[in-house]
């Protein structure tokens, strides 16, 4: 097994920035393909919601990007989103039992990354039927993102970005999805050149890849670029600050990181009010509450 967590704890910096930049949804426009042809057909076949199908895939798609917990693990999003059938009056009233995930729960909330190795090397010594489902299925929607995701193209400007960022700044792809894709897409389209590390879901969550190497630089010099709530909480728990890669104004998003964003983050005057009202325009456009709660 590839020792990712060693290749994150080896970081060595070399620029006084640093930049930490999400993947699916934020370098790439390649979150609505990912959930909505691979992810959600997936969990309507594995975990048996066909009669209520159209109520599952309005939970995916909320959870995974209609929502404060848009980006979240893939695991994360199986729980929350058959929490959120669970609780559906529409779904109560076809008497559709859903699966309540406890064994993947109680994996989520120990202290291992929640990845397929590391659910995989559990299951070596503790066999249980559900952690064995919940890897089939990741396993088979890993194999859609392979057949389905190619030449996505990243988002215009995208480039010219890490063009600008790597005149003073370190780069690292920071992500919760498997590094092997993350490294196939990067790779598909020359822009993995500009980073120094792709760090996926084997190497821990968000917070703990910009935790293992924010120590390296000065207070105001590290950035997180992110399309998610939990990448804004991710660099707030490192003291970093945050531009947001709003969804449905990703093309504008960039263009502004370029034209204004980049500047400010190197000149020093991103912090406060600047990055206050990115911040809020961002988390606007994300609800907490699903829809059907509200008809």
């Amino acid at each position: 097994m590839t020792d990712y967590k060693a290749a994150l704890q080896s970081f060595q910096s070399s620029s006084e920035f640093f930049v930490g930049i999400d993947s699916d949804g934020c370098a790439f426009d390649s979150m609505e393909l990912k959930h909505k042809e691979c992810f959600c057909p997936n969990t309507i076949n594995y975990f048996e919601l066909q009669a209520v199908s159209k109520f599952a895939r309005e939970a995916w798609d909320f959870v995974n990007l209609y929502s404060r917990t848009r980006g979240c693990n893939r695991f994360l999003a199986l729980i929350y989103a058959l929490d959120y059938l669970r609780a559906r009056p529409d779904v109560q009233r076809r008497g559709v039992e859903i699966m309540k995930l406890e064994s993947l729960e109680r994996f989520s909330e120990s202290d291992k990354p929640l990845s397929n190795p590391a659910i995989e090397e559990f299951l070596e010594e503790n066999p249980d039927p559900e952690l064995e489902l919940c890897m089939k299925w990741s396993h088979h929607v890993n194999r859609d993102v392979k057949r389905f995701v190619n030449n996505v193209p990243p988002f215009p400007k995208l480039r010219e970005c890490l063009e600008k960022f790597s005149e003073a700044a370190d780069m690292m792809v920071v992500s919760a999805t498997p590094v092997e894709a993350l490294t196939k897409e990067w790779r598909e389209h020359d822009i993995d050149k500009y980073v120094s590390l792709i760090a996926g879901q084997e190497m821990g969550n968000k917070k703990e890849h910009l935790e293992a190497v924010v120590s390296n630089y000065e207070d105001g010099k590290v950035l997180m670029i992110g399309d998610a709530p939990g990448d804004q909480k991710a660099a707030k728990a490192n003291n970093a600050l945050f531009f947001p890669i709003v969804p449905g104004e990703e093309e504008a998003s960039w263009e502004h990181l370029l034209a204004e964003g980049i500047d400010r983050f190197f000149n020093g005057s991103f912090a406060g009010d600047y990055e206050a009202s990115l911040t809020e325009r961002f988390l606007a456009k994300l609800p907490s509450d699903p829809p059907w709660n509200q008809e």
